[in-house]
C-alpha cells in the first residue's frame, strides 16, 4: 500500500497555528510531516512566511511519532556546514525522527536574496552536486576539511553526530537526468512533482513522473543499488485539484502511481484560509485509501 505524508506550509499568522495543523496530521497517521524551505515563495510571495528549522524544531517538541522534513532544502541560501549542524540538532531534538528532503533549487525569490549572480539549470545542478556531497560528508564525519569550487569546511565539527545512522535520511529531489543521478547515489527516497514544465492534466503529469521513474531504476542499477533501494514520492502539487474529486479518482490515482514503483504520496494539508490543497471534505477518503 501506498503510504500517505502531508506538506504543512509556513504561511500562517502564528507558528502556532502550524504547529497545530502537524499535530493534527499526526493523528490521522501520515508517515512525513514535510514543510517547505523558502525564505519567500512566489505563489504565496503576500502571505506571512516562517522559517523551516525553527519551525520543525517546534514541531520535533509537539509530537512523538510522525517523522519530520524539509520538501526541500537547497543550496540558493544553506550552506552545508551550517546546515550539517542544523540537521544534526534537529535530528537529536526529534529522537531521529528527521528526513532531509534536498534538491538543486529553482531560479527564484531564493535564489537572488542573497545578490548572487543569476544561474542556468546546469549550473544550479553542478552547484547542487558539489552542496550534496559535501553535506553527506559532513553528516557521516566527526571533523571534516574540505573546499570546493562554491562551498568549503575548514575544521567543521559536527559532533555528537546524528542519532539516525549513518546520517538522517536523504530525500533528493529530482526531475533531470543529471539530478536523478544524484538521488541514485545519495538518495534513501527520492521526489517529484513532475516535469519541469508543470503538467495539471493526469495523462500528461503520470507520463511525466513515469518516465522519471524508470530513469531513476537506470541510475540506480550504475550505482549498483536494487530499483527497490530508494522510496519513491510523488507530490501533488498545491493548485492539482483532480486526485480530490472523488474517491474512486483518488483511489485510481494512487493505483497507478503503484503501478510506476511509487511509495508514498505526499499531499498538502487542508487549507482552510485559502482552500488549496487537499480538500477538508477529501481528507477521510485520503485517509481511508491508505487505511488509516
Amino acid at each position: 500500500m501506498i503510504t500517505l505524508s502531508a506538506l504543512v506550509l509556513p504561511d500562517r499568522d502564528s507558528p502556532a497555528d502550524l504547529i497545530a495543523d502537524v499535530r493534527e496530521a499526526e493523528a490521522v497517521g501520515v508517515r512525513t510531516v514535510w514543510t517547505y524551505d523558502h525564505l519567500t515563495w512566489p505563489p504565496l510571495e503576500d502571505r506571512p512566511w516562517h522559517a523551516a528549522v525553527p519551525l520543525l524544531a517546534a514541531a520535533a517538541a509537539s509530537t512523538t511519532k510522525v517523522r519530520l522534513g524539509t520538501q526541500v532544502a537547497t543550496p540558493n541560501y544553506r550552506h552545508p556546514v551550517t546546515f550539517a549542524k542544523e540537521i544534526m540538532t534537529l535530528d537529536r531534538l526529534s529522537a531521529g525522527r528527521l528526513d532531509i528532503g534536498v534538491g538543486a533549487g529553482a531560479e527564484s525569490a531564493d535564489a537572488a536574496v542573497l545578490g548572487g549572480p543569476a544561474r542556468s539549470r546546469k549550473e544550479r545542478t553542478e552547484r547542487f552536486t558539489e552542496w550534496l556531497g559535501m553535506l553527506d560528508h559532513l553528516l557521516t564525519h566527526d571533523v571534516s576539511t574540505l573546499r570546493g569550487r562554491h562551498f568549503s569546511a575548514v575544521d567543521a565539527h559536527q559532533m555528537p553526530g546524528c542519532v539516525q545512522q549513518p546520517r538522517v535520511p536523504l530525500t533528493v529531489a529530482a526531475a533531470g537526468e543529471r539530478a536523478l543521478r544524484l538521488a541514485a547515489r545519495y538518495g534513501q527516497a527520492w521526489v517529484t512533482y513532475g516535469g519541469y514544465q508543470r503538467q495539471h492534466d493526469p495523462e500528461s503529469w503520470f507520463q511525466a513522473v513515469g518516465a522519471q521513474s524508470q530513469e531513476l531504476t537506470r541510475a540506480l542499477a550504475a550505482e549498483g543499488r536494487p530499483a527497490s533501494d530508494i522510496r519513491r514520492i510523488a507530490q501533488i502539487p498545491l493548485d492539482v485539484t483532480w486526485p480530490f474529486e472523488s474517491p474512486e479518482r483518488y483511489a485510481d490515482c494512487l493505483g497507478r502511481l503503484k503501478d510506476l514503483d511509487f511509495d508514498e504520496i505526499t499531499v498538502h494539508w487542508p487549507r482552510a484560509h485559502d482552500r488549496r490543497g487537499t480538500p477538508s471534505s477529501a481528507l477521510a477518503f485520503v485517509a481511508a485509501a491508505h487505511g488509516l
